[in-house]
């Protein structure tokens, strides 16, 4: 057994969790599909590929990460725009971090709004 996460060849499993749970398989690539690729899509499949690693960098899935940086730059994507991608993720991280950061200031002066 591999000792660290990201490994390609545990990409074999996920054939034992689609026959673990085959309709919920079923339903999830389904909506992935419909999600990323039906043909009804108003934006363009490059965008789409771009904001899901947008979302993969800031859920830090490495998995999704290779597969959506795969797929942009099939779509046309630039390493530039990769690039910016990478940056725009790292901002909203950063900008939740500190809006989050409210709400410890919130509970830090919780004693101090009702005293």
């Amino acid at each position: 057994m591999s000792n660290h996460f990201h490994d390609p060849s545990d990409k074999k499993y996920m054939r034992k969790l689609r026959a673990a749970a085959p309709d919920a398989f079923a339903g999830f690539v389904g909506f992935d599909e419909a999600a990323i690729s039906a043909p009804s899509k108003t934006i363009p499949l490059k965008y789409t590929e771009l904001i899901a690693l947008g979302v993969a960098l800031t859920t830090q899935c490495a998995y999704c990460i290779e597969a959506h940086t795969l797929a942009a730059k099939r779509a046309g994507a630039t390493e530039e725009e990769v690039a910016e991608t990478v940056f725009t993720a790292a901002a909203l991280r950063a900008g939740g971090a500190i809006t989050h950061g409210w709400l410890a200031m919130k509970f830090f002066h919780a004693d101090d709004e009702t005293a």
